[in-house]
Formats: C-alpha cells, sequence, structure tokens
C-alpha cells in the first residue's frame, strides 16, 4: 500500500509546496509539471529546492525501469542507484518488483531524507537499502561483493560548461564527475552500467568506451514528442527481444 497518511515532519530546507505563491521564482515551471514527475505528489511528496532539477520525470523513470527489468540477465538480481536523489529513479526500480534488492546511494543528506520519505508514499521503503556518501566509494567498498549480481544505475549531475548552450554536450567538462571517471569507477564494480545523460551528449564520447567486440545502446526517452535524456547501456543488455 501506499502511504497515504504519513505525517513525518520535514527537516528544514525540505518542503511540499502547496500553492504556486509559496514557491520560488525559478522553480515555478517544474512545481507546474509536478504530477508528471511524482503522480504522488499531493500525498505529500518532499524535495529539496535544488532536488527539483534532478529528478527523473515518473514516466520516464517508470519506462528506464522497465527496460533495465527485462533486460538484464537473470542473474543480476541487485539494483544500485547511484545517485538516488529524491527518490524518482529509485522508487520505480523498487516498483518493478524484478530486484531482489535495490540499493540507493546519495549524497545530500536533505535530499537522502526526501528519497526515504517519498519511497514511504510509494509503498517500497522496505524493498530498498540506503546510504549516504559518494556512490563512487561505497560501491567499491560497502558494495563491493555484490558486483557480480548487480547492475548499477547512475542518473548523475549534468554540470559543466555547455550543457544548456551547445548542441553536443562534451561528456569530459560534465561536473563534478566526467563520463571517464564514472565509467572507470563504475566499471570495478559491475560491467552492466546504464548511464542516464542528457539527450546532447556526445555519442562519439560514449562509444570510445565500448569494450573491442562488444555493443552498447543508446536509448533516449521521450516525453510528449521531445526527448528528456538518454541512456547508453553498458553489458549484456538485451533491449530487443
Amino acid at each position: 500500500m501506499s502511504g497515504d497518511h504519513i505525517t513525518e515532519e520535514a527537516p528544514p530546507e525540505v518542503h511540499h509546496y502547496n500553492d504556486i505563491g509559496e514557491v520560488p521564482w525559478d522553480i515555478q515551471n517544474y512545481w507546474a509539471q509536478r504530477y508528471k514527475i511524482f503522480s504522488k505528489y499531493d500525498e505529500g511528496v518532499w524535495l529539496t529546492d535544488d532536488a527539483w532539477f534532478g529528478v527523473t520525470p515518473e514516466p520516464v523513470a517508470n519506462k528506464i525501469a522497465e527496460h533495465i527489468a527485462s533486460a538484464a540477465p537473470a542473474s543480476r538480481m541487485i539494483l544500485v542507484d547511484a545517485f538516488a536523489g529524491a527518490g524518482g529513479n529509485t522508487i520505480a526500480f523498487a516498483r518493478s518488483g524484478r530486484w531482489k534488492r535495490v540499493y540507493a546511494i546519495e549524497k545530500n543528506p536533505a535530499v537522502l531524507q526526501c528519497a526515504k520519505h517519498n519511497a514511504k508514499i510509494y509503498g517500497v521503503e522496505d524493498k530498498i537499502t540506503w546510504f549516504e556518501g559518494d556512490s563512487l566509494q561505497i560501491v567499491n567498498s560497502q558494495l563491493k561483493e555484490l558486483g557480480p549480481y548487480s547492475v548499477l544505475f547512475a542518473s548523475p549531475p549534468w554540470g559543466g560548461p555547455g550543457y544548456r548552450s551547445d548542441k553536443v554536450f562534451n561528456l569530459r567538462t560534465m561536473e563534478p564527475y566526467s563520463l571517464a571517471t564514472l565509467y572507470n569507477e563504475y566499471a570495478l564494480f559491475t560491467d552492466h552500467i546504464v548511464l542516464y545523460l542528457p539527450r546532447t551528449s556526445d555519442v562519439k564520447q560514449l562509444a570510445k568506451l565500448v569494450k573491442g567486440g562488444e555493443k552498447a545502446t543508446v536509448m533516449h526517452y521521450c516525453m510528449e514528442g521531445a526527448s528528456k535524456a538518454l541512456c547508453i547501456y553498458y553489458g549484456g543488455f538485451n533491449l530487443f527481444q
């Protein structure tokens, strides 16, 4: 059951805005689309003001979760969400019912509180184990033994020059983690990696990380006829079965 009557008290930097008059001007466009971000928003979803910018819209998160669930080898029973944020993707993975366990990592303690709270609203809190910290460190220390059984999903921050202005986004300059940094660290943990990246990402840079003789799949995820982002699937995913 979903958490219709969750009445936890939010930390100071966490909000649930009920009226546009309460909403800071720079997130009003996001708030107007709140039901696309979380369909259960009115049940008390929490977000920090910064977290609005990074949540995967729920229909996109659900489709990604569906694709990973069906395309990953049966031997992969663990899903690691390396940048859980306010829980959009994590919740979708947990709701899929595919995974023995979902492990979610978030560096910001206030945003992590949002994710935990939102998972309760969607009734999946018992399917998720949470970690506070840097995923690049946690996956190769605390979760190291789970690597052979895991798929790692990462929706990293898209900071850096040119993200909004360049026709082709240079993933070498993505901040605070470049594409190479993310891939090289996560590849020590598992070879089944899915990265959620800007729709304008340089596909040639993505292709350079594909090992000889192997294939990777790039898939765009769209809403209302426009691409929102892309995912690159590295490893043995059978997306076209």
